[in-house]
């Protein structure tokens, strides 16, 4: 496929056909996704494998962040104590974000080891801890109970400090750019093991281990934003990522009580679900990892769009609007020669204005550097003409300021290696 806009009768732009020729202003080759170091497991449909269905594993412990208030007051009793020590327990996990006994000071000293070995079992064993020269972007590394290696994000920005969560070990989805899902689906988290990232986030920054603060700045900080970002498809964990979702927006000390609209869920595009979500009515940002508005690229580039196709996952977007009022965000990986080509980007423009004006906003992502090869960064000229053409139709478009490339924790970078 060359890089020459073509033209649909109604004058809409459409991607070209095959051995088209290229047109002057944009006169660049068209580089089709190939795994680069491991092989993608294939069905024998010859499409890549989609793992939707986790894999038989034995179930973490159950922790405080699993239960609702009314099922942590039942597990207390149960353990021999008072309900009322539910809430105690519960503000030092979700106010002080600890689970060591020894500072818990307000618990019966003959029954605290007890009591918290029952309500806070320990989730993540961290592993490994990264930090970029500055100190503002810390990678996790996490052991999880079985064995499972995930990792979390946590970046410093001006006014803001965001947490990027995993929602699985590894991922299902089998996208050939992606360092997650090069080893599959090894299970889903559980709602306390998404929560647990975000505590013990919040842990390191009380501990003043997040660089960047202003010098005398003395207000306690802690986690404002929350991406859906990390390892895994949230979507494909709804239940669980749904019930991490409302622990993180509960007040605290029941919840973390962070605002839902500072939390972003991300899919590749599973649609059902995707309405599922718009049904919940959670203020939630919802992200949509598009990455190319033709059908043609995208079912290489993003496999489950096999399932369901570029129109069927913009109307779902939509719908999300329709049913929040909440602005939809288009995630969109440039990528050299492979998906920036400018008919690209008319064609994505059209696309969104065509659902309408003023329900979404367009993301580009200069994908992470890679020398040599064709998983690379679109030129700095490309990105801007990428990104001149969408904002011309009158669509908002913020280039993203990617954060943690030198320590392999920026997006699609994760893989969890220990």
């Amino acid at each position: 496929m060359a890089g020459e806009r073509g033209i649909r009768n109604n004058g809409a732009p459409v991607a070209p056909r095959k051995n088209a020729s290229t047109s002057a202003t944009d006169a660049r080759p068209q580089i089709r996704p190939t795994t680069e170091g491991w092989q993608q497991k294939m069905g024998p449909d010859g499409r890549p494998v989609l793992q939707f269905a986790e894999p038989k594993r034995g179930k973490p412990p159950v922790h405080l962040a699993d239960l609702t208030p009314e099922q942590r007051v039942a597990r207390v009793t149960e353990l021999g104590l008072p309900g009322f020590r539910a809430k105690q327990i519960s503000t030092h996990y979700f106010t002080h974000y600890t689970s060591d006994p020894a500072e818990m000071t307000d618990l019966p000293a003959a029954v605290r080891e007890e009591l918290v070995a029952g309500m806070l079992p320990p989730l993540l064993t961290e592993v490994r801890r990264l930090r970029t020269d500055k100190g503002d972007t810390i990678k996790f590394l996490w052991k999880l109970y079985d064995g499972a290696l995930v990792e979390s994000v946590l970046m410093r920005y001006p006014g803001r400090i965001t947490l990027c969560v995993s929602s699985q070990a590894g991922c299902g989805m089998n996208c050939p750019f992606c360092a997650t899902g090069q080893a599959g689906l090894t299970r889903n988290m559980s709602t306390a093991e998404i929560i647990d990232q975000v505590v013990q986030a919040n842990a390191a920054i009380a501990a003043g281990e997040l660089g960047g603060k202003k010098r005398g700045e003395t207000t306690p900080e802690r986690v404002s934003n929350i991406v859906f970002m990390g390892m895994g498809e949230p979507l494909a964990n709804y239940s669980r990522v749904m019930d991490a979702l409302r622990a993180m927006i509960e007040p605290q000390p029941h919840g973390l009580g962070m605002s839902a609209r500072h939390i972003t869920v991300s899919t590749v595009g599973l649609v059902p679900a995707i309405l599922k979500l718009a049904a919940e009515k959670l203020p939630v940002t919802f992200a949509l990892s598009l990455h190319a508005p033709d059908d043609l690229l995208r079912d290489e580039l993003i496999p489950v769009n096999s399932r369901w196709k570029v129109d069927e996952a913009l109307d779902a977007a939509r719908a999300y609007f329709d049913a929040t009022g909440r602005r939809v965000s288009i995630e969109y990986a440039l990528i050299k020669d492979m998906n920036d080509h400018a008919w690209r980007a008319d064609l994505l423009a059209h696309k969104l204005n065509e659902r309408g004006r003023g329900w979404v906003h367009v993301n580009p992502i200069p994908l992470n550097p890679t020398p040599g090869s064709i998983w690379t960064s679109s030129e700095p000229a490309v990105m801007r003409e990428f990104v001149r053409r969408i904002e011309a139709a009158g669509i908002p478009t913020t280039l993203r300021d990617t954060r943690g490339k030198e320590i392999d924790g920026a997006c699609g970078q994760l893989a969890a290696a220990d």
